[in-house]
């Protein structure tokens, strides 16, 4: 590998790992959050010319956000207001190192957590909620605009022009970094709940990059949740998108094999699933579950997460119960993707037979969509319809997404051919 690979693979995980601490930081000592978006972007540039010579530094991330504080501090001098700003300059924006927890906070009104107070900023109500998305998307779980167009369904023009206006938008209000107060939260909270999920699906299952898994940003999800459980306490869909995240989590030891290949859950290690994290994630859905309103979009789906938890083996599943739950869920919130999961839940609980035409009628629109394809395909093995599972696996892995996903796509369509 040459140098210039080295460097480039570097920054690329630096960004993936660091982007949402380096871009809040910037943003902290800025006030500006589309500058500091594009001073995080000009220290990327700055990476990728020197490291070459100079080597990878110890800590890329506090390179990164050094870089982005120089040039602030250069476009203060060409503004001729470096006067005004220097006081901002003193606060001390560590990168390595994780922020405060909110049982260390004195005033849970008062959370010292950036990357939370660059979630709020993005997720303001004067976005549209696509352009919400699509920013937080961008800033917080460090995603390419082709990426958030796979994420989201939509044009990577359109992914663009959101973003865009999006920060336009906000330069023009002059939105404080901050967490709002508590009569502002309910307006956003809805929107960061769901890029907080968004976030932690982006460690569940990476949307591009060579592994399938990324836990560190699954991480990031669950905790910046539990920070919000302590700013909403009386919110159910928080509690429940914490169960969610945590039944899911649970599953991560067990979700790559040696080679770090995905596992499907028919055949992952159940033993070696994470108690501690699913007796957290039913206490948080049983807390959900007294709400007087009953389930919500994140409660339905930690039940349905709940039914695969407690399973003791792939067989026992109760699959007639998921179809359920997911019945509900489509009604609350109707998606072709809900749809799909559906079908799946279908195909387990009677047969392969009544869940493809489930999924035929998504072609059009889930054509660009790997798991479509590969659920598709999966089905079509199963109905013994082998020439058409192979065409579908090769179709799922010509597809954007993880590099590690393809692979093992495409060794199910080997082995086909060779069986068949």
């Amino acid at each position: 590998m040459t140098a210039d690979e080295a460097s480039r693979g570097a920054v690329e995980a630096v960004w993936r790992a660091e982007s949402r601490r380096i871009v809040a930081g910037l943003t902290r000592i800025t006030g500006d959050f589309g500058w500091a978006e594009d001073l995080a972007q000009e220290a990327l540039v700055e990476a990728l010319a020197s490291w070459p010579a100079s080597g990878i530094p110890d800590n890329p991330g506090a390179w990164l956000l050094a870089v982005g504080r120089r040039r602030a501090v250069d476009g203060w001098r060409r503004r001729e207001r470096l006067a005004q700003r220097e006081g901002l300059l003193a606060h001390d924006v560590r990168i390595a190192e994780g922020v405060n927890p909110v049982e260390d906070a004195a005033d849970l009104d008062d959370i010292d957590d950036d990357v939370l107070r660059l979630v709020f900023v993005a997720c303001h109500p004067l976005l549209p909620p696509q352009a919400r998305l699509a920013l937080t998307l961008r800033t917080v779980a460090g995603l390419t605009t082709e990426q958030i167009a796979r994420v989201l369904l939509m044009t990577v023009p359109t992914v663009q022009q959101r973003i865009v206006r999006a920060k336009r938008a906000l330069a023009e209000v002059g939105v404080p970094f901050e967490v709002p107060d508590r009569t502002e939260r309910p307006a956003r909270l809805a929107s960061v709940l769901q890029v907080v999920y968004l976030l932690f699906t982006e460690g569940y299952s990476p949307a591009a990059g060579d592994h399938p898994i990324r836990p560190e940003v699954a991480r990031e999800a669950v905790r910046l949740a539990r920070v919000l459980a302590a700013l909403a306490p009386g919110d159910t869909e928080v509690r429940a998108l914490i169960a969610l995240m945590e039944f899911q989590s649970s599953r991560f030891a067990t979700r790559t094999d040696a080679e770090g290949l995905p596992v499907l859950l028919a055949d992952q290690n159940r033993s070696r699933w994470d108690r501690s994290a699913i007796a957290r994630a039913r206490a948080a859905l049983d807390h959900a579950r007294r709400s007087e309103s009953g389930l919500g979009y994140y409660g339905l789906q930690a039940a349905i997460a709940e039914v695969h938890s407690t399973a003791p083996t792939f067989a026992d599943t109760d699959w007639a119960l998921i179809v359920r739950l997911y019945d509900a869920l489509l009604r609350l919130a109707p998606s072709p993707v809900v749809r799909l999961n559906r079908a799946v839940a279908v195909s387990m609980a009677e047969s392969p037979e009544s869940a493809l035409p489930l999924v035929d009628e998504l072609d059009g629109e889930l054509a660009g969509f790997r798991p479509y394809h590969a659920v598709r395909a999966e089905l079509l093995e199963r109905v013994g319809r082998t020439t058409d599972a192979v065409a579908a696996f090769d179709r799922a892995a010509s597809l954007p997404g993880n590099a590690a996903e393809a692979i093992a796509l495409r060794r199910r369509a080997a082995l086909l051919r060779d069986e068949s």
